[in-house]
Order: structure tokens, then sequence, then C-alpha cells
């Protein structure tokens, strides 16, 4: 029975570790950024963006290209005038139609009419420069959905960092609860002996529990974390978690970053592609005022039976239109285009300057950073040398149970602090690499 019982033991403890093995993914950096480029709904809404853009565009193509239309129309009239249209349409008008009681109260007569009809733009200047707008804004989305990927490659990067420092974080705090939970036992050894008082039991006791309690919340982070890399790539986190199978960086490589601001760079060039779309939009509605000329044609098939095409013809021209004036709606569609076509030119120019600055603010915290991953390290191995150096005179008997617990305390913080500094370093690397790019 006892075997039994062992072996049920056994299975329960396979099974739970089989399933926790099943919820947690191993998953590499490159492997991140390949399913957000396929899958992050940012970067497919910035796509669709430019669709929309890119339809607007072909939209223009309707500047060059003929306007076809087909009709097929049935009517029954007595209307004198339509009675007397059709019969000449249909090419059978008579003498005896002519005669003035036929003309003003005619029999019902039926017409049956194909109307194939062509118009073709000639000149349309303001629609060349509305098309060229078109054309400069489908290319600022264009550009737009590139820098959206650069972003999210920065996003990624830093939630997988994260994602790192939180499993670190977790084996940081796992190693200070098996010291504390170590150092418990042997003051508990040394109260059983009379050696300690108890207070010195129930403040090692308070670390014991303040260690668990942040491992708890390490342990959060950590699926807060997964949870934050699973919305990136746009897949369902519920009932696993993510895992990097690589390890975070403990170590920072120095690399001199060019820190001048390129023109080259993708969302600056939307930004001045989005401002020539203003300025086009402006030239255009100043054009507007110019006349245009138009070439139309169409022709028709008239019969009084259905889909019968006894009488043809066909009628051409051309036409030059001009609107005189249109109760001001031209001037004030003018003035507001110029408004427009002014305020992109303002933002691009205060967006280059923001960038700008947030460029040097990155290059000063890239400099901060560096500095205090080497004070971190320096603090850590320190507080290392401490805590030994402590733990053997407490064991002696020469040291308070409070200073040992301060030092161990202090040791695992400085860890923690290292590891976000490096994290911090890096990743303001990688950022003023982006701003930069």
């Amino acid at each position: 029975m006892k075997k039994i019982k062992i072996l049920i033991i056994s299975t329960i403890a396979m099974t739970s570790y089989m399933a926790n093995s099943q919820d947690t993914l191993s998953i590499s950096k490159s492997e991140v950024l390949e399913k957000v480029i396929e899958n992050n709904l940012q970067i497919k809404v910035a796509e669709i963006s430019f669709e929309s853009a890119r339809g607007d565009y072909r939209q223009s193509n309707a500047l060059f290209l003929p306007n076809i239309n087909a009709s097929y129309t049935g009517i029954s009239t007595t209307n004198p005038l339509m009675a007397f249209g059709s019969k000449l349409n249909q090419e059978i008008l008579t003498a005896s139609d002519f005669n003035p009681a036929l003309l003003n109260d005619p029999d019902p007569i039926q017409n049956f009419a194909t109307v194939i009809e062509v118009k073709q733009p000639l000149i349309n200047i303001d629609g060349l420069l509305g098309r060229q707008a078109a054309k400069a804004k489908m290319n600022a989305f264009q550009l737009q959905t590139e820098r959206t990927k650069e972003y999210l490659e920065l996003e990624v990067s830093k939630s997988y960092m994260q994602l790192q420092l939180a499993y670190k974080a977790v084996i940081v705090l796992e190693k200070a609860n098996a010291t504390a939970k170590g150092n418990l036992k042997m003051v508990e050894n040394y109260f059983k002996n009379g050696m300690l008082q108890k207070t010195d039991l129930l403040n090692v006791q308070v670390r014991v529990n303040e260690i668990a309690n942040q491992l708890q919340y390490a342990k959060s982070n950590v699926q807060n974390a997964s949870d934050y890399l699973g919305f990136l790539l746009n897949e369902d986190t519920n009932g696993k978690t993510y895992k990097p199978s690589e390890e975070l960086e403990s170590t920072i490589a120095i690399e001199n970053i060019n820190t001048s601001l390129s023109d080259s760079r993708k969302d600056i060039q939307a930004m001045e592609m989005s401002s020539e779309a203003y300025r086009k939009m402006y030239q255009s509605s100043k054009y507007g005022f110019l006349p245009r000329l138009n070439a139309f044609g169409n022709y028709q098939l008239y019969d009084s039976k259905f889909l019968s095409t006894n009488a043809k013809g066909y009628l051409i021209g051309a036409q030059l239109s001009w609107d005189v004036f249109d109760g001001y709606k031209n001037i004030g569609k003018t003035q507001k285009a110029k408004a427009d076509f002014q305020k992109a030119e303002l933002e691009t120019e205060q967006y280059k300057k923001q960038s700008q600055l947030e460029l040097n603010k990155s290059s000063r915290q890239l400099l901060d950073a560096e500095n205090k991953v080497n004070l971190s390290k320096l603090a850590y191995e320190q507080s290392q040398e401490a805590y030994r150096i402590l733990q053997n005179r407490y064991t002696q008997g020469l040291e308070k149970t409070t200073d040992l617990l301060m030092s161990e305390t202090q040791m695992a913080q400085k860890e923690l602090e290292h590891l976000q500094a490096v994290f911090e370093y890096n990743f303001t690397k990688q950022y003023l690499q982006f701003l930069t790019k």
C-alpha cells in the first residue's frame, strides 16, 4: 500500500512538472522579432493605413484614363416632345407625324435606347497637383510603416531584456532566500543553545519573510513581462509563460555612436513628405481657378422594340469649363490649404528640434548609464566581500545578527541594482541607435 501511495505521488509530481514545462515556452530574440513583424497589430494598422493612402493615389488615375459608361433605357410616353423626339431618334419619322393633331396629342410610343458614353480629361492642372499630393501622402505612410517596424524592433528588444531581467531577479532572490533560510537555521541553533536572544531570531524570521515576499513579486513580474511580450506577438498568453533562451548580459560593450540627427530617418522623411503633400494641395487649390478641358463622346442605339438597334448615332465634342465665381468657395479652400501647409511645415520643424533634443538627452543618459554600471559593479563586489567577512565573524560570535542581515540584504540589493544598470545601459544604447537610424 505504501509503495502504491509513493507511485501515485510520483506520477502526480511528474504530471505537474510536464504541465509546467509545457506552459513555459522558450523563445529566442530572433524568433520574437520574426513573429512581431508578421503578427503585430500596430504594424498591421500601419500597413492598412498605407493601403488606404495608396487607394487614394490610384483614384487620381482618372486624370489620364477615360470614364466609360453604358446604359440601356426603355420608356413608353405620350408626352408630345418625347414622343416626337423618340420617333426622330428611331429614324421612323414621316410626313404625317407633322400633323398638328398628332403632334399635340400623340399615340403612346415605346423607345429603347442604348448609350455608350466616354469622357476623357485633357487638361486639369489642379487635378495633376492633387495627384502629386496623394502620391506624397502615400509615400509618407510607407515611410511611417517602415519606422513603425523599426520602433517595434526596439520595443521587442526592450521587452525581451525586461523578461531576461525578471527571470534573473527571481534567480537572485531565490539565492538570497536560500541564504536567508541558511542563516535562519544557524540562528535557530544558536537560540536553542542559549547563545542568542529571541529578538535576533525574530529579526532573521522577518528577513526571511521579506525575501519570500520579494520573490513572489519577482515571479509576478516574470508573468507581467511575458504577457507584454505576448501582446507584442499578438498571441494568447493565457496559461503560458515565455522564457528567454538567451541569458541576460551582465557586462556592457562600449560603442561610439554618432549623435547627430539624420535627415534620412524614416519618421523625419515621413514628416517632410507629409508637408510636401500639403504644399501640393495648396498649389492645387490655387490652380483651381484655371479652366478645365475635357473631351466627351457617346454612341447611341434606338428602337421601338426591346433589344433591337435599328437606329444609330454618335456625338463627340470637347468642353472648356471655368468656374468664374463660386461664392468664395475656392478662395476659402485655398486659404485653408495654405494654413494647413504652413502648419505642416511648423510641425515638421518642431519635430526635428524635439528629435534633436531627445537625441542629446539620450546621449547624456548613455554616459550616465555607463557610469552607473561601473559603480554598481564595484558596489556589488564590495558587498559580496563585506558579507563574506561578516558571515565568518558572525560564526565566531564577533558580529551582531542585525549586521549580518543588513549585509546580506545589501548584497542582494546591489546585485539587482547592477543587473538593472546593465539593462538600462543596453536599452539606452539601442534607443540611441534607434534615434540616429
